[in-house]
């Protein structure tokens, strides 16, 4: 028998593995994460952090990006209109 339960909601719910992407620009995004916002692939984006490209963030043996240091590095790479 199935009950119903008005307090459980429609909205589906973040795990606490997988926060959701705030707009703050100080927020910490794993490789995944990081690759997704660029639009690449995870081994970019690792290359990134060995080439010393980009500034991360060692928590224990996990990695982090600032989001703002991602939209640095698409900044310094933009090219401008002549």
């Amino acid at each position: 028998m199935v009950r119903y339960n008005p307090q459980r909601s429609a909205t589906p719910q973040t795990s606490a593995r997988e926060p959701a992407l705030l707009a703050n620009s100080g927020q910490l995004l794993t490789i995944n994460q990081a690759a997704d916002y660029l639009g690449t692939g995870q081994r970019f984006v690792r290359r990134l952090i060995s080439e010393r490209r980009i500034p991360y963030v060692k928590l224990g043996k996990h990695v982090r990006l600032e989001r703002s240091a991602l939209e640095g590095f698409i900044d310094s790479g933009r090219v401008p209109r002549q």
